[in-house]
C-alpha cells in the first residue's frame, strides 16, 4: 500500500521547489494570476523576506506540495492508494484526490493564509516526551485554562495553542510534570484553537458555493482521522482551522489497514518523515495479537473462521430437507429460524433454473466471468452468467464448449449478450450461435429496447405442450435500469419485429403466435448502481417500480406466468441482499464483488487494485458505446488516472470540430500520455475494430474521426486493464461499482480480505446465509420473539 504524505506550515525553506517551476510552466503561471506575485520568485529567492508570513507560506508551500506530487507520479506511473496532509498539507492531499482543481485549492489556500496571518494574537509550542492524553491531564489540571491541543504529532510529541502569556507560563509546569522538552515555535498565531472561531467563520462563508468532487483517492482527514468523502469535505476543512490536527490518530488508521505499507513525503523537508517513523514504532510496539477472540466480537468475522475445507465440504454436501432451519443456540438447544439461505427468493425461479439458491453472478465483460467461474456457480447451485460482450466468435464457441463439458446435464449456466446498436449483424451471429450449441439461458445487457436478435432468439425456443401452453426452452433474463425499458422487455415483442421476421421466414407463424402471447423477457434484474452501465438509480426506488409494472403487464396480458423481478448492483454485504429481498427481489444479482476473484479473468495488478477499494473508491466516465451521445459507465477511480483523462477528452469532443483545432500542447499531451502514440497511428488502429459504416464516416467527418479514436482509448484502457500491462497502469479502465468496497470492508481482518482465498461461489454462499442470519437476527428483535 503507497501512501503519500504532504507536509505544512513549517516545512517551507528559500530555494524549494527548484526546478518543478520550469517543468510546470502552465501551473506556475496560474498561480502567479491568481496570488498577483510570483510564486517562483519567492520560494527560490524570497528577496523581501515574506516566506515566512503565513499570509505567503501557506500558498508556497500548497503550490510547491502540488508540482512535486505531479513530477512523483509521472516518475513513479502510478497513484497512491491514499493520501493524507498535516494541516495546510491536508489541500495539497485533496488536490491530488481529485477533489477539486488546482486553480481552486490555490485559492482557498490564499484565503485561509490571509485569515489565519490577521488571526489575534497567540503563541504556540511542542510538548515533547508526554503522551497526549498525559498533555491533556496537565492542561485540566495544571491551571491552563486558555490552552487548546493543536496538534497530536506523535505519540510522544503535542504541539498546544493559546494566549503568549500562558504559552510561556506553561513550560514550567510541563517540565515539571515530565516533558522532556517544551520548544516555542516561531509562529505569528494560535492556530488549531478555539482562537481562530472568526477566520473560521469568514472561511466557511467563503467556501459556501463552492463544491467539491469525489476523492479519487483515499483521503485521511485531519479532523476525523478516517478518509474522507465528498460532501464531508466542505465542513472538514472549516472545522480543521479551530479543531487539532490527528496526525498520530491518521497515521495509525493507515498502518491499521495490513499489508506492507509505505509511506513517502511529498513536498519540501522530512519533518512528517520522521514523525511517521516514531509513529510506526509505537504502533508495533503496541499492536495488539490477532486473536481468535479479538476476531469474534465481529459475528460476520466469527462466522468466516470456518477452515476452507469444511467451507468447500458445504458445498458439495447436499444438506437434507429442513437441515439449514436448525439453528443450535449457544446453550446447547435447537431453536428454529424462520428463514435460510436456501429458501430466500422465488420458488419458481430456483426450480426453472434448477437452482438451490436464489443467486445470480452476472456477466462481466472480455470473459471476466470466465468459464470456470461459471462452472463454479453451477456447481453450487448458482447461476453464473459467462461474459461474452467483446470476444470473437471462437472464444466464446471454446467457452461454450469448456461450460458444458464441466457441468453436468441439469447444472445451471447462462451466456450474455451485449447490446452492439452499431452493429446488429453481430448481435443475430451471436445468439443464431447460442441456439446452435444448446446455450439455453442468455442474460441481455445494456439494451434500451428490444431488437429483433433477442425475438429471433426466443421464438426458436418456443413449443406448446400437450394442454396447448407455450414453454420455452430459450429464457431472457434482461437487465434493466430504467422502467421504460423494463416495460419493453416485459411485454410481447413489438409487432414490427415480429412481422419483419415472418416476411423473412426467420420464424414461423407458430412461433410468431407465441411471441404475442409471452413476455420478451422471462425475468428482470433491476440494475441500481451497478459497475459499467447504470443510471445511478437505487434499488428501494427502482426494483418497487418494476415489480408494480410487472404487475400491471401480467393483469394487461393476461400471462398465464409470474415475470420474476430481480436486484442487482449495490449487492456486497449481508445486510444490502437482506434488503434487496425484503424488498421484494425474486432473486438477487451479483457483480462487482465477483471480479475481484480467483476465478474471475482480470488481471492480477487490477485485483490487487480492487482488494483495496473502499465504497467511495469509484468514479462515472465516458462509455465507448455511447460516446457521442455522453452516456457514462461507473469504474474504479482510485489508482487510475482513466476517468479523468477520460473526461477530458469528451469535453474535449463537444468543443472541437477536429483533433486538429486542439492547441498544439493539449494535442501533445493527449498523444504522449493518453493515446501514447500518434493520433493517427492510433486511428489506425482504432479502424482495426472499427465498423466499415464507422470507418467511412470517419474518413468524411474529422469530428468523427477524433471520435472514433477517443473511443479507442476508452476500449484500449479497458483491453490493458484485463491484460494488466504495465505501460497502462495508470489508464486502466476496471468497471466496478460501490458494493465491492463495502464487502471489502466487511471481510477485512479474515480469511477473505486477499483475492486469492475469493471464489465465486463461496462468496455467493455466504452472502445468502449471513443475509438469511441478519434478516432471522432483525425478526426477532422487532417481534420479541
Amino acid at each position: 500500500m503507497l501512501v503519500y504524505l504532504f507536509p505544512g506550515q513549517g516545512s517551507q525553506h528559500r530555494g524549494m521547489g527548484g526546478e518543478l517551476f520550469g517543468r510546470f510552466r502552465a501551473l506556475t503561471e496560474e498561480a502567479d494570476e491568481i496570488l498577483g506575485y510570483s510564486i517562483e520568485e519567492l520560494c527560490l529567492r524570497d528577496p523581501r523576506g515574506l516566506l515566512a508570513n503565513t499570509a505567503y507560506t501557506q500558498p508556497a508551500l500548497y503550490v510547491v506540495n502540488a508540482l512535486t506530487y505531479l513530477s512523483r507520479i509521472e516518475t513513479a506511473g502510478r497513484l497512491p492508494d491514499f493520501a493524507a496532509g498535516h494541516s495546510l498539507g491536508e489541500y495539497s492531499a485533496l488536490f491530488a484526490a481529485g477533489a477539486f482543481d488546482f486553480g481552486t485549492g490555490l485559492r482557498l489556500v490564499q484565503r485561509r493564509g490571509a485569515l489565519m496571518a490577521e488571526a489575534p494574537e497567540g503563541a504556540m509550542a511542542a510538548v515533547i516526551g508526554l503522551p497526549g492524553e498525559g498533555v491533556r491531564d496537565v492542561l485540566e489540571s495544571g491551571d491552563l485554562e486558555g490552552i487548546d491541543v493543536a496538534n497530536y504529532n506523535s505519540p510522544t510529541q503535542t504541539v498546544i495553542a493559546g494566549p503568549k502569556a500562558k504559552i510561556a507560563r506553561a513550560q514550567s509546569v510541563f517540565e515539571s510534570a515530565g516533558a522532556s522538552m517544551y520548544i516555542p515555535l516561531n509562529v505569528s498565531g494560535p492556530f488549531h484553537s478555539r482562537y481562530m472561531k472568526e477566520a473560521r467563520e469568514s472561511f466557511e462563508r467563503f467556501m459556501h458555493p463552492l463544491a467539491f468532487r469525489e476523492p479519487s483517492i483515499t483521503v485521511i482527514s485531519n479532523v476525523e482521522a478516517r478518509p474522507y468523502e465528498a460532501e464531508q469535505i466542505k465542513a472538514g476543512l472549516v472545522n480543521q482551522m479551530t479543531s487539532p490536527v490527528r496526525w498520530t490518530d491518521s497515521v495509525r488508521y493507515l498502518l491499521a489497514q495490513g499489508g506492507e505499507t509505505v509511506m513517502e513525503e511529498v513536498g519540501p523537508g522530512n519533518v512528517l518523515t520522521k514523525l511517521v517513523r516514531a509513529i510506526r514504532q509505537d504502533f508495533e510496539a503496541n499492536r495488539p495479537p490477532a486473536t481468535d477472540a479479538a476476531r469474534a466480537d465481529n459475528p460476520v468475522i466469527a462466522a468466516r473462521m470456518e477452515t476452507a475445507a469444511s467451507r468447500l465440504e458445504d458445498h458439495r454436501v447436499e444438506n437434507t430437507p429442513g437441515a439449514e432451519l436448525a439453528r443450535v443456540s449457544p446453550s446447547g438447544s435447537a431453536s428454529a429460524a424462520l428463514i435460510s439461505a436456501e429458501s430466500l427468493g422465488d420458488a419458481s425461479f430456483k426450480a426453472d433454473y434448477r437452482l438451490k439458491y436464489a443467486y445470480m453472478a452476472g456477466a462481466m465483460y472480455k470473459g471476466i466471468s470466465s468459464a470456470s467461474f461459471v462452472v463454479q456457480c453451477g456447481r453450487a447451485g448458482m447461476l453464473g452468467i459467462f461474459g461474452a460482450g467483446g470476444l470473437s466468435v471462437s472464444a466464446i464457441e471454446q467457452a461454450i464448449a469448456d461450460i458444458q463439458s464441466g457441468l453436468g446435464k441439469d447444472e445451471p449456466y447462462g451466456f450474455n449478450v451485449l447490446h452492439r446498436p452499431g452493429d446488429p449483424a453481430a448481435e443475430e451471429a451471436l445468439v443464431r450461435l447460442y441456439a446452435k450449441r444448446g446455450v439455453s439461458v442468455v442474460e441481455a445487457s445494456s439494451f434500451l429496447t428490444v431488437t429483433r436478435a433477442l425475438v429471433w432468439y426466443k421464438a426458436k425456443g418456443l413449443l406448446r405442450d400437450e394442454q396447448g401452453r407455450w414453454t420455452n426452452n430459450h429464457r431472457i433474463i434482461a437487465k434493466v435500469t430504467r422502467p421504460e425499458v423494463a416495460e419493453a422487455f416485459m411485454s410481447p415483442a413489438p409487432e414490427m419485429l415480429v412481422q419483419e421476421l415472418l416476411r423473412e421466414g426467420l420464424i414461423t407463424p407458430g412461433e410468431a403466435e407465441g411471441l404475442r402471447s409471452l413476455p420478451v423477457a422471462d425475468d428482470v434484474v433491476a440494475l441500481s448502481d451497478s459497475g459499467g452501465h447504470t443510471d445511478q438509480g437505487a434499488t428501494a426506488v427502482l426494483l418497487p417500480a418494476i415489480a408494480r409494472l410487472r404487475d400491471e403487464l401480467t393483469r394487461r396480458h393476461g400471462y398465464a406466468r409470474r415475470i420474476r423481478v430481480g436486484a442487482g448492483g449495490g449487492i456486497g454485504t449481508p445486510e444490502s441482499a437482506a434488503a434487496a429481498f425484503m424488498l421484494g427481489a425474486d432473486f438477487i444479482a451479483t457483480g462487482s464483488i465477483n471480479q475481484c476473484t480467483a476465478e474471475a479473468a482480470a488481471s492480477d495488478a487490477v485485483k490487487e487494485l480492487l482488494a483495496r477499494a473502499q465504497v467511495q473508491d469509484m468514479a462515472y466516465a465516458p462509455s465507448a458505446s455511447g460516446f457521442e451521445n455522453g452516456a457514462k459507465v461507473q469504474v474504479a477511480g482510485r489508482g487510475t488516472f482513466f476517468p479523468y483523462r477520460a473526461d477530458k477528452l469528451a469535453k474535449l469532443y463537444d468543443k472541437h470540430e477536429s483533433f486538429e483545432s486542439i492547441d498544439d500542447k493539449t494535442r501533445e499531451a493527449i498523444q504522449s500520455k493518453y493515446l501514447k502514440r500518434s493520433f493517427n497511428e492510433a486511428y489506425e488502429a482504432a479502424k482495426t475494430s472499427a465498423t466499415r459504416e464507422e470507418t467511412a464516416r470517419a474518413e468524411r467527418d474529422p469530428k468523427a474521426k477524433m471520435a472514433l479514436v477517443f473511443k479507442w482509448y476508452l476500449d484500449e484502457s479497458a483491453d490493458r486493464a484485463l491484460s494488466g500491462d504495465p505501460d497502462w497502469r495508470t489508464d486502466y479502465q476496471i468497471f466496478c461499482g460501490p458494493a465491492l468496497g463495502a464487502f471489502n470492508q466487511w471481510v477485512r481482518g479474515t480469511e477473505f480480505e486477499g483475492w486469492r482465498s475469493r471464489h465465486v461461489d463461496e462468496l455467493g454462499l455466504l452472502l445468502m446465509r449471513e443475509a438469511a442470519a441478519y434478516l432471522n437476527r432483525r425478526f426477532a428483535a422487532m417481534t420479541g420473539l
